[in-house]
């Protein structure tokens, strides 16, 4: 309420320190470039000491592209293929950072050559791969019969990278003027619709910025922004939606503009505050994995939530006392008395009655329905992002498909590394690493294995093995658990090995699942305990905590139903524009968790404070509950409506990732703002009516907030 009223009578300093804010925030992010992740930041578990052991001796492999030569017919005129080498090798020899071209190598059907591109290691390869694929392109160009194209790490990220800005932008474009009309249909009035949107895109710009000088820290993994987008967009127009109609409702009271923001800042303000708090306590979570895309994400989402409660107490009160009534000007005439009839409540009046009337029926109904909605998420199977989940249209990731069919030794690799403790028992280690080699060939563990590599001090010895299957085969991390079992501690029982471990593509995956797998039940432990706690804390009643951590478990488990419905099987890839992996990506369920458990908290502390004040009224537990729905109706109706549209407009990108997260987000938010505001919170109140005395009680500290 201080701030607020500061904001409120200080209006110009209030306006220009926000402004102050938004620029300095995105001059940082102009001087200080978002940083990325790379290699070393994804590195856990026994992959990670390997992927280390690997770099320490200088053993990591060089950074490489290819090109593949194809025939558009099937058949490959091979003078034609050898002329087009020639071209591409000059072509890749005179640009800067290219460390050797390998001589062609052929499939063994003949359908396919691959041209091999080392380049330099410890430099930023941007600019030579753009140069390496206009090379290429010309190439083509001169060689229309063939079909030319380059693939690599770096090629396939850069223009994944590219795939999500477009998706960025066209989410900002479509999401903007969505949230513009549902404001615009919530207020009927263009100054007021404009405010919450203008105000949310403010506070999304200031976050990137502030997380520019962050990701220093904490690397961007390539989709905070887009988490930034989608979270800010939906809190801050939520939470200047929750303050703006409050204080609309008391001036229709007859209060004064500056009474109006004051009482706003005291009811609506303070909902909108603990809210904010749940939301980043929840996303906090996410730190207890140690795992940097999570932090990323974590820190993403919560700098905009926080920069969103700022704008919602301080430049919020300040716009309203400078425009006073002119906030509902100009108004659309049919829209203005649509929004005042829906303001009344009386739609929602009419679909509570029956659970008033019936709570227990009701109770089991909507109980019944929320866990048919979540019985799918048992089958739910989790796996990491890899070629299959990526847009198959990005055409480096559409070559390198066609690369692993053509050459199965470009499959995923299997890195078995050993350290000695001295450079004269490296005889004994490699020829360890041989045997291992062979048996996991004989033994149909690996399709091939390269000659072991020493390092140059002798100590660490490297051997390769490629795997047997493509990229996401379960064969691969079979082999992998039976090579760390048995093959290789046998293999090394009789050298004199301080210390080995197997890492590379397959090992990287399966660690990262088992860290995140091990790291779920504190993750969730420790959200549930700290939002059931904040609740306790706000209501002083158990039994709204309790039921506040039921309710979210439900509406997140509903949630988690449909995603493994939609994603798992093929009957919606017409409809979303997607091919089923089979899966879900193993970090979108543990972050839409943690970010569902803070949102459902921004209606259920918004209606339960209005239902707490009914009561403290003097209200029967049937009457207060009815009014603090009626009195929320359209408050939470229009915020529910931005969030999900928020949220399905990412579920239409090219990202699996950003559409299975505007999946789940969207059907919690519609089910938690509909199935849970409407029937099943209001019918467990009345039937835990006699647990509710607490709500009743008043808190000295409102009372004195309000003296």
């Amino acid at each position: 309420m201080r701030i607020s009223r500061w904001s409120a009578t200080h209006p110009w300093s209030a306006l220009s320190l926000w402004l102050a804010l938004v620029v300095g925030a995105m001059a940082l992010m102009a001087v200080v470039p978002t940083q990325s992740m790379g290699d070393d930041d994804y590195g856990v578990g026994e992959s990670g000491r390997a992927a280390e052991l690997i770099r320490q001796a200088d053993l990591d492999e060089a950074p490489s592209e290819v090109v593949l030569v194809t025939a558009d017919g099937g058949t490959l005129d091979r003078t034609a293929a050898e002329g087009a080498y020639e071209s591409i090798r000059t072509g890749a020899e005179g640009i800067a950072h290219v460390g050797d071209v390998g001589p062609p190598v052929w499939s063994e059907d003949g359908s396919a050559m691959l041209v091999p591109i080392t380049l330099a290691k410890g430099v930023d390869l941007d600019a030579t791969v753009e140069l390496l694929q206009d090379s290429t392109a010309t190439v083509a160009g001169a060689n229309p019969e063939l079909e030319i194209a380059q693939s690599g790490g770096t090629s396939i990220d850069n223009q994944v990278d590219e795939r999500v800005g477009e998706d960025l932008a066209s989410g900002e474009s479509r999401s903007l003027p969505i949230t513009f009309l549902i404001m615009i249909v919530a207020f009927g009035a263009l100054i007021a619709a404009v405010i919450p949107v203008a105000l949310a895109f403010s506070c999304v710009l200031t976050a990137m910025g502030l997380y520019a000088v962050v990701s220093v820290l904490i690397p961007d993994s390539g989709t905070v922004a887009s988490v930034i987008l989608m979270i800010g967009m939906a809190v801050g127009v939520d939470y200047s939606l929750f303050y703006l109609k409050r204080e609309r409702e008391e001036r229709r009271k007859g209060a004064t503009t500056l009474d109006a923001i004051e009482i706003a800042a005291a009811t609506s303000g303070r909902a909108v505050i603990v809210a904010g708090l749940a939301v980043i306590v929840a996303m906090s979570g996410l730190l207890l994995t140690r795992d940097t895309v999570f932090a990323g994400l974590a820190v993403g989402a919560m700098l905009v939530v926080a920069v969103a409660m700022l704008g919602s107490v301080t430049v919020l009160p300040a716009l309203l006392a400078k425009l006073g009534r002119w906030v509902d000007r100009p108004r659309v005439p049919g829209l203005w008395r649509l929004n005042a009839r829906l303001g009344t409540g009386g739609i929602s009046k009419r679909l509570i009655a029956p659970v008033l009337e019936h709570p227990k029926t009701s109770l089991a109904l909507s109980l019944g329905v929320l866990v048919a909605l979540s019985a799918p998420a048992l089958g739910m199977t989790l796996h990491q992002g890899n070629l299959d989940t990526l847009p198959q249209d990005i055409a480096a990731v559409e070559t390198y498909q066609q690369v692993q069919q053509h050459f199965p030794a470009e499959r995923s690799t299997i890195e078995v590394v050993a350290r000695t403790g001295a450079a004269a028992d490296a005889g004994a280690a490699t020829a360890a690493l041989e045997e291992i080699g062979s048996q996991a060939q004989a033994d149909g563990l690996a399709a091939a294995a390269e000659p072991v590599e020493v390092s140059s001090d002798g100590r660490t010895s490297l051997l390769r093995l490629t795997a047997v299957g493509a990229e996401g085969d379960m064969a691969n991390e079979d082999a992998v658990t039976e090579l760390r079992d048995t093959v290789v501690p046998d293999a090394l029982a009789g050298a004199d090995v301080s210390e080995w471990a197997i890492g590379g593509d397959v090992a990287t995956t399966m660690d990262a699942q088992d860290a995140q797998r091990d790291a779920l039940p504190l993750v969730v432990g420790f959200v549930l305990l700290l939002t059931l706690l904040m609740m306790w804390f706000v209501f002083r009643s158990g039994t709204v905590a309790l039921l506040t951590t039921g309710l979210n478990l439900l509406s997140v488990g509903a949630a988690f139903g449909v995603m493994t419905l939609v994603f798992q099987n093929t009957w919606a890839e017409g409809i979303l524009d997607f091919t089923s992996p089979g899966f879900l990506v193993d970090w979108v369920p543990l972050f839409c968790f943690v970010v569902l458990v803070g949102l459902s908290m921004d209606y259920h502390v918004f209606v339960m404070s209005r239902i707490r004040e009914g009561m403290r009224r003097g209200l029967s537990t049937r009457l207060a509950v009815e009014y603090g729905v009626r009195e929320t109706a359209s408050v939470v109706t229009s915020a529910a409506a931005v969030m999900v549209s928020v949220f399905a407009v990412f579920a239409t990108l090219s990202m699996l990732e950003m559409k299975q997260m505007g999946v789940g987000l969207s059907v919690a938010i519609l089910v938690d703002a509909t199935i849970v505001r409407l029937v099943l919170l209001p019918a467990a109140l009345l039937v835990l009516d006699k647990r509710l005395g607490r709500l009743r009680a008043p808190d000295r500290r409102e009372v004195g907030a309000a003296a």
